[in-house]
C-alpha cells in the first residue's frame, strides 16, 4: 500500500446535511476571486441545482474561471446535455465524465470542490435537493437526507486541488507525455508528521495507482482499533477482506457498530442481509437506519481516526468507480462525528441476532441468490478482477 500523505495544521469543519453544506458552498462561490473547480456525481435539475448553478454563473460573470465536472450517468444523458449548453452559454467550463461509457464502466462518484486554492469541500453530498430521493425524483423524503461533507482550509487543500485539476485535464485532449507528467505529479507522496491540528489526508480510488487505497485505509484502521469503531454507510456489500476485518475487530473486544441505510433498493438490501449472520455472530452490532435516506459514508475509530467521503462499502465504490475520502486524525473532529453517528444509531432499528440465526429457507435462498447475482455482475464489470 502506498503511503497516505498526511499534512498538519489543517482547519476542518464538519458539515451535516445540505442545510449546512449548500450555504457554505454558495458563500465560497460568491467570495471566489480567481478559480473554482467543482466535481460531482449528480447535478440535479431542482431548486438546489438552480441555486448552485446561479452561484457558479455569478462567479463566472465576475471573471472567475469556473470548471465543473459532472458524471454522465449520474446526471443522465438529457440533464448532462442541458447542463453543458447552459454552462457554456454562461461562461462556465464544463466536462462530462465518461459519456456513453467510452472509457469503460467507471464513473466519477467523487464530490469535490476547491475555490481559489484556499478552501476545499469534500464528502458524500451531491448537488441535489435534501428532501427528494436521489433514485426517484418523484419521491419526497420524510426528513433531510443523512449525509456529511467537510470544509477544509490549510495545506491539504493543495493536494485536493492537484487531484481535481488532474481529473479536469484527463477529460480533455492532452498528449500522452502530459498525461504521464501529471500522473507522476499526482502520485507523489510526502509524509508530514506533526501533532498540530488537524492531521489529515486525501485518499482517492481510481483505476491506476490507487485501485485499493480506500479499502486498505479502512483495513488498516480496523486492524489497529482497540476500543471502538463506528461506521455508517448506505450500501453495504464489501469484499471478504473488509467483512473479515470488521468481524476480527469485534472478536478482539472492539465495540464495532454498523449503521446501514436500507429500504432504497430491494436487491441491495438482500445482498446486505446475506452478510448479517456471520457479522452478528462475531459480535458486530448492526443498526438499520429507516428515518430517511442514509447517504453518509463516514467512520470513527477509537475517537482518534475519522473519515468522510464518497466511497460506499460496495464493489462499485471499492473496485470500479473514482472516489475521494478525507482521513482525519484529530480527537475533537472524531468525537464530533462520532456523536452524529450515535444520534443516527439512536434513530435506527437494531438488528436482533436471533432474527438471523435461523433464517427461513426462502429468505436464505433469496439472500443467497441476490449475493450470487451481485458477485457475478461485479466480476463481469471488473473483467474478473473483483475479489469476493
Amino acid at each position: 500500500m502506498r503511503s497516505i500523505a498526511l499534512t498538519s495544521n489543517n482547519r476542518i469543519s464538519l458539515l451535516h446535511c445540505g442545510a449546512e453544506f449548500f450555504p457554505a458552498l454558495v458563500a465560497s462561490f460568491d467570495a471566489a476571486k480567481a478559480e473554482i473547480y467543482l466535481e460531482t456525481y449528480i447535478f440535479a435539475d431542482d431548486a438546489t441545482g438552480e441555486q448552485i448553478k446561479s452561484a457558479l454563473k455569478r462567479a463566472a460573470r465576475r471573471g472567475v474561471v469556473v470548471h465543473v465536472i459532472t458524471d454522465w450517468l449520474g446526471c443522465g444523458r438529457v440533464q448532462s446535455n442541458l447542463l453543458h449548453r447552459e454552462f457554456i452559454a454562461a461562461g462556465v467550463r464544463h466536462r462530462s465524465f465518461n459519456p456513453w461509457f467510452r472509457r469503460g464502466v467507471a464513473r466519477t462518484h467523487r464530490k469535490i470542490c476547491v475555490v481559489d486554492r484556499e478552501v476545499a469541500f469534500l464528502g458524500g453530498l451531491n448537488i441535489n435537493d435534501d428532501l427528494i430521493s436521489d433514485s426517484d425524483p418523484r419521491l419526497a423524503l420524510p426528513a433531510p437526507r443523512w449525509d456529511f461533507a467537510v470544509k477544509i482550509k490549510g495545506p491539504l487543500v493543495a493536494a485536493i486541488h492537484r487531484e481535481v485539476e488532474a481529473q479536469w485535464a484527463r477529460l480533455g485532449s492532452i498528449t500522452l507525455k502530459t498525461r504521464w507528467e501529471r500522473f507522476k505529479k499526482i502520485s507523489a507522496t510526502q509524509i508530514t508528521v506533526s501533532n498540530a491540528p488537524a492531521l489529515a489526508a486525501l485518499v482517492v480510488r481510481d483505476n491506476l495507482r490507487n485501485r485499493r487505497t480506500i479499502q486498505r485505509t479502512y483495513l488498516q484502521a480496523l486492524g489497529q482499533a482497540k476500543e471502538s469503531a463506528w461506521l455508517a454507510n448506505p450500501y453495504f456489500a464489501p469484499g471478504r477482506k473488509l467483512r473479515d476485518a470488521l468481524a476480527a475487530a469485534a472478536a478482539r473486544g472492539v465495540e464495532v457498530t454498523l449503521l446501514l441505510g436500507v429500504g432504497q433498493f430491494r436487491l441491495q438490501d438482500a445482498v446486505t442481509h446475506s452478510f448479517y449472520p456471520k457479522l452478528l455472530k462475531s459480535g458486530v452490532k448492526v443498526i438499520e437506519y429507516r428515518r430517511t435516506q442514509l447517504h453518509g459514508k463516514v467512520a470513527v475509530v477509537d475517537d482518534e481516526w475519522a473519515t468522510v467521503g464518497s466511497s460506499n462499502y460496495d464493489g462499485l465504490s471499492l473496485f470500479v468507480n473514482h472516489e475521494a475520502n478525507i482521513v482525519v486524525r484529530n480527537a475533537d473532529f472524531a468525537r464530533d462525528l462520532r456523536a452524529h453517528i450515535q444520534r443516527g444509531v439512536a434513530d435506527g432499528v437494531p438488528v436482533n441476532p436471533g432474527d438471523f440465526a435461523n433464517i427461513a429457507w426462502y429468505k436464505r435462498v433469496w439472500y443467497g441468490a441476490a449475493y450470487l447475482l451481485y458477485k457475478s455482475i461485479l466480476r463481469i464489470i471488473t473483467s474478473g478482477k473483483y475479489i469476493e
